[in-house]
């Protein structure tokens, strides 16, 4: 059964099918804005995690090969690993801000009322859609270079004790990329209130 055998006329965002997947366009500009919302959630959450776990696997792997030739550099150079941990913190705390703005009509019907506010309910989906997706990119951005800094740091202090202090400096700066991440995905989203 398609939409095409009822008796009304088409506009150019009605679905062509009756699942609305005859391709792409129509698939994702059919699809609900609590889902695009959703998913930017998974995506900022997720990737923020990929990140973090990325880039502790880089610093861990050289901090327990390093700490074979100098076992001094253990304790300290898991500062590494806690700035690897922050990325997927600041996923964390973006995750609960962006589902905070994910709010269910007052309304429990299946159809919208006369009158909805479509534009800010897309606006809004699309709004936390592209905010969970600039944090977990950045985040996953943030990891991995955290994790090389880290791995430099690891290797470096075994040779040389002087280094730690310097490498650790261009860590902070790395571990930055993701704070700036999580304050452009608050700001992209500031707007994004689903209508009730």
């Amino acid at each position: 059964v398609t939409f095409a055998s009822f008796d009304f006329k088409m506009s150019e965002y009605d679905c062509t099918t009756y699942y609305c997947n005859a391709g792409w366009k129509e698939l994702l500009s059919h699809l609900s804005p609590y889902s695009w919302a959703n998913w930017g959630i998974a995506i900022g959450l997720g990737f923020s995690v990929i990140g973090a776990a990325w880039g502790i696997w880089l610093t861990g792997s050289s901090l327990v090969g390093a700490a074979v030739k100098a076992p001094r550099i253990r304790s300290k150079n898991l500062v590494s690993v806690i700035f690897c941990e922050a990325t997927a913190i600041y996923g964390v705390i973006l995750a609960i801000i962006l589902l905070n703005k994910v709010s269910e009509p007052d309304a429990k019907i299946y159809t919208f009322v006369e009158g909805w506010d479509f534009a800010t309910f897309y606006f809004a989906g699309y709004g936390v859609f592209w905010s969970g997706c600039s944090v977990g990119f950045t985040n996953i951005a943030s990891g991995i270079s955290v994790g090389i800094a880290g791995s430099s740091c690891a290797l470096a202090d075994a040779q040389d004790e002087s280094l730690f202090v310097k490498i650790l400096i261009v860590e902070i700066f790395a571990s930055a990329l993701g704070i700036f991440g999580i304050i452009v995905g608050i700001i992209q989203s500031n707007n994004a209130q689903f209508p009730v």
